[in-house]
């Protein structure tokens, strides 16, 4: 059995504060603590999470605390759906007058989340041994866990893997008087991380009230004040943060896609030099719960000592039967309805009520996270008591030194694009002086069509950000559907109807802009193209200050040229997407969706046209076997349309000689749909669209 230490003057308490900052040193480097160095977070989530802090920052105060108004407008944005940190943005908002105009606490966070994650292994390890050798030796697998590290370069709140070490403590430490507080404290700050984090500690601490509950023979009475205190801790802190400004946006889809696969933990996935990656069916991200060649070794070390009884872990499981249970609950969540093992799939059926509950934590690859920790503490529990101390130094030492040198295959590469050179802004496309003075005159910008990660969201979110704007051209974690929906139908009626915010400069899509075009105020509004973003700015013509603009879009120039017989197509990329104005989704290998309860094609004038031909598909089922679509021809009704047919739907649209009297020549073909019996697939239990679908349009041919 291990022995314990000398003495030493060696002052241990501090050493896992030093593995903490030599391994962030190590992985990340110094370069990301300048908190006005933002080169760092130039790409992907980080983005969203700088953006999401820097607009909250300069905000003002609102009710719940957590709301964040300008990043969003209307899309029901809270700092907690931009991931960015709500303990950090919270503490730090309240000095945001004093703090650089660039200000970020992503680095110190994730310095923090070393030196806690070191922290936390060491209070582990204490547990099994009193030797602080073997302490800080076997603390170093936790810090070097290539799950933990990996979220640095992806997602950072989600790299307070030590939330889950502190969880793991509470529920194996024998004895915490008055265990109601830390667990309090514990939940109230992984709430104000992430609601991943959340989950797993939330469960954890279920597990340990449910063991002193039914092993421990507590008084049920006491159980039942704990939960019911500590869910109104809960609920306070979750609407501080904004949790619950979503409504029921918080339930995604995604649920069997982002899983682990069975084999995950000894699947390298790019983190070994030694190890081969595991072919698996598709790339899974979420689901990365590589072990690490180091702890691989240990895993292997383990299995004799288990095999001659040298070290009994029963009595250990019997004592956290319920940590145990829950564990294995996560486990299989994580594995999701579609078990993945290697490039095999096997998929078992749930009830859509599940699947929904399941969808609000979609990525269940992640909560896999206290089983490995778990998994990690146990196989250290075997290989520390199964030998004296001298032994046990030297094996923990030859694999800790394994598994940092090994996954350096990729935590080196993240290294580097964390020491990126530093800036305190990211390079922009928009370089015209025409930006910066409608920064002056407008108070928002706006994209349409508004949606959650529109193209060029970041380009925006950051010209906004720049100039103390809001914006709904956001990347935000959830989105309230209803708000979303609102957002787009106010944004369709301002296009086709001229309806426009006077301090709001609006980016307009392809079809956006053919439909401002068709209804434009050209006394007063501008219309133009500027560093390849096309723009309406409201009121820009009669302002005396505002800079003179060349460059104004030309209506002749977006449509380009039919002639009779031409077939239009709707599919990514083909011709026909020239000619869309508004109320269509994005187009699919077949053609394109209507979304919403109308929809407008602009052509250009043809001379001679006699005939409109659509081949269309029509949205229906047993449920909703009828699509009613009424027709019109610049303002004039054409023809009532009734579609019963998934596919294969020919439409013909006759244009008759008193109707040609009644067309301009000059003028663009306003082929106008509107959709009574429009429907979403979601509110018919016909999967997760929300779309609002009628009308699927393959192509047009004019005749």
């Amino acid at each position: 059995m291990l022995k314990q230490s000398p003495s030493t003057l060696i002052p241990w308490t501090a050493m896992p504060y030093m593995l903490g900052v030599v391994a962030f040193l190590i992985v990340v480097g110094p370069r990301a603590l300048n908190p006005e160095n933002i080169a760092w977070l130039g790409q992907g989530d980080q983005v969203q999470h700088f953006l999401g802090w820097h607009f909250f920052r300069n905000s003002d105060w609102t009710l719940p605390p957590g709301l964040n108004p300008d990043f969003g407008i209307e899309l029901s944005s809270a700092i907690v759906y931009s991931d960015s940190n709500p303990l950090l943005a919270l503490l730090f908002k309240p000095f945001s007058n004093i703090l650089p105009e660039v200000f970020q606490y992503f680095g110190l966070w994730l310095l923090v989340c070393f030196v806690l994650q070191a922290w936390f292994a060491w209070k582990l390890l204490g547990l099994i041994t009193n030797n602080q050798i073997v302490r800080i030796l076997g603390a170093g697998f936790f810090v070097f866990s290539p799950p933990m590290i990996f979220r640095m370069a992806v997602h950072l709140n989600l790299a307070g893997h030590f939330l889950v070490l502190a969880a793991l403590y509470l529920a194996l430490k024998p004895k915490i008087e008055g265990r109601a507080l830390p667990w309090a404290i514990l939940l109230s700050v992984s709430a104000l991380v992430h609601a991943y984090l959340l989950a797993m500690v939330g469960l954890i601490w279920l597990a340990d009230l449910a063991g002193r509950l039914f092993i421990g023979k507590r008084p049920v009475g006491e159980a039942v004040r704990e939960v019911i205190g500590m869910l109104a801790i809960l609920a306070l802190v979750c609407w501080m943060a904004g949790y619950f400004s979503v409504g029921q946006g918080v339930v995604g889809g995604g649920f069997g896609q982002y899983r682990m696969n069975l084999l995950s933990i000894f699947d390298a996935g790019g983190w070994s030099f030694a190890l081969k990656d595991i072919p698996k069916a598709e790339d899974n991200l979420e689901g990365f719960n590589f072990l690490g060649l180091g702890t691989i070794i240990l895993a292997l070390w383990s299995i004799p000592i288990l095999i001659s009884g040298r070290v009994n872990i029963w009595p250990a499981v019997r004592r956290q039967a319920m940590l145990l249970l829950v564990l294995l609950g996560l486990t299989l969540f994580a594995l999701s309805n579609s078990v993945g093992i290697a490039d095999t799939v096997f998929h078992y059926s749930l009830p859509e009520w599940v699947l929904r509950g399941a969808n609000i934590f979609r990525a269940s690859g992640r909560m896999f996270w206290p089983v490995f920790y778990m998994l990690v503490f146990v196989l250290l529990f075997v290989v520390i008591r199964g030998h004296d101390a001298r032994p046990a130094i030297t094996i923990l030492a030859g694999a800790l030194i394994l598994q940092v040198v090994d996954t350096s295959a990729a935590w080196a590469g993240i290294r580097t694009s964390l020491m990126a050179e530093p800036a305190s802004e990211w390079s922009s496309p928009l370089k015209d002086p025409f930006w910066a003075d409608a920064a002056r005159k407008y108070k928002k910008i706006r994209w349409i069509q508004p949606a959650n990660v529109s193209p060029n969201w970041q380009v925006l979110a950051t010209f906004a950000a720049k100039h103390h704007m809001a914006t709904d051209a956001v990347y935000l974690a959830r989105v309230s559907h209803s708000a979303l929906t609102d957002a787009q139908a106010r944004a369709q009626d301002a296009v086709q109807a001229s309806h426009y915010e006077a301090d709001t400069l609006y980016i307009l899509n392809e079809a956006a802009l053919r439909a401002a075009a068709l209804s434009l105020n050209e006394e007063a509004d501008l219309l133009a193209r500027i560093d390849g973003f096309s723009f309406l700015a409201p009121g820009w013509k009669k302002c005396q200050h505002c800079m003179r603009i060349q460059g104004e879009v030309d209506f002749a120039d977006l449509l380009p040229p039919v002639r009779i017989g031409d077939r239009l197509e709707f599919r990514p990329g083909s011709r026909g997407l020239s000619y869309l104005a508004s109320g269509w989704s994005s187009p699919e290998a077949w053609g394109i969706w209507s979304d919403g309860e109308d929809a407008t094609v602009l052509l250009p004038a043809a001379e001679n046209l006699r005939m409109i031909v659509l081949e269309a598909n029509a949205w229906v089922t047993p449920a909703h076997p009828e699509q009613r679509v009424r027709v019109s021809l610049n303002g004039i009704f054409a023809k009532d349309i009734s579609l019963k047919s998934n596919t294969a739907n020919r439409i013909e649209i006759p244009i008759a000689d008193e109707m040609h009297g009644l067309l301009s020549a000059s003028e663009p073909l306003n082929l106008q749909f509107e959709f009574s019996d429009a429907a979403r697939p979601v509110d018919l239990g016909a999967g997760n669209d929300g779309r609002a679908l009628a009308l699927g349009l393959v192509s047009i041919t004019l005749q």
